[in-house]
């Protein structure tokens, strides 16, 4: 055994990021930028060494795709929370990714959750036991419609099953109450 081998043996693995960095610099692509501290910096009466230590840049984080987090989450269904949100929350930038899926309150919860313009999740949320459930297990990507022709509509990463169905159809026919389809 050479001595780089035991030296990866003695230091513990760190596990991967739940969040990735996206190509924020590609053409056409804009993010909303500009206005947003820029003009707030000086608006209000500073001190001097406050006004040049004040950052430049604004308070949005663009570019970090979640969907390792959200695929992380689903897996875990069934699992106790408390085990699952430290892990997921060591693996994090910040903690406001979890409950974009995660309820916190029963009037939260969602048989599903609209991330981004076209891609959705299953809801989640945690029992009065403590253990990370799906909203609903029944619904999925041959249950919902897509709103529009032009976007692959996506459910936990495979793409929708039911065609197109025109503007004003209901995006999950088969639901009871159909208040999901408001996010």
């Amino acid at each position: 055994m050479n001595p780089d081998e035991r030296i990866a043996e003695r230091r513990p693995r760190r596990k991967e990021p739940l969040y990735r960095k996206v190509n924020t610099t590609a053409y056409r692509v804009h993010h909303g930028r500009g206005g947003d501290f820029s003009d707030g910096r000086n608006a209000r009466a500073t001190q001097s060494d406050e006004a040049v230590r004040s950052p430049m840049h604004g308070r949005r984080q663009l570019g970090l795709d979640y969907t390792p987090l959200f695929r992380f989450l689903i897996s875990k269904a069934g699992a106790q929370w408390d085990g699952v949100y430290s892990e997921a929350l060591a693996r994090l930038d910040r903690p406001d990714p979890i409950f974009w899926l995660v309820a916190r309150r029963p009037h939260e919860r969602r048989r599903y959750v609209l991330v981004g313009e076209s891609s959705y999740y299953n809801g989640l949320y945690v029992d009065d036991a403590g253990v990370l459930q799906l909203v609903d297990r029944v619904v999925g990507p041959s249950s919902l419609v897509p709103r529009c022709q032009c976007c692959t509509h996506t459910f936990n990463g495979t793409p929708f099953t039911r065609p197109f169905a025109g503007f004003y159809a209901s995006l999950d026919p088969d639901a009871d109450d159909n208040d999901n389809d408001k996010d």
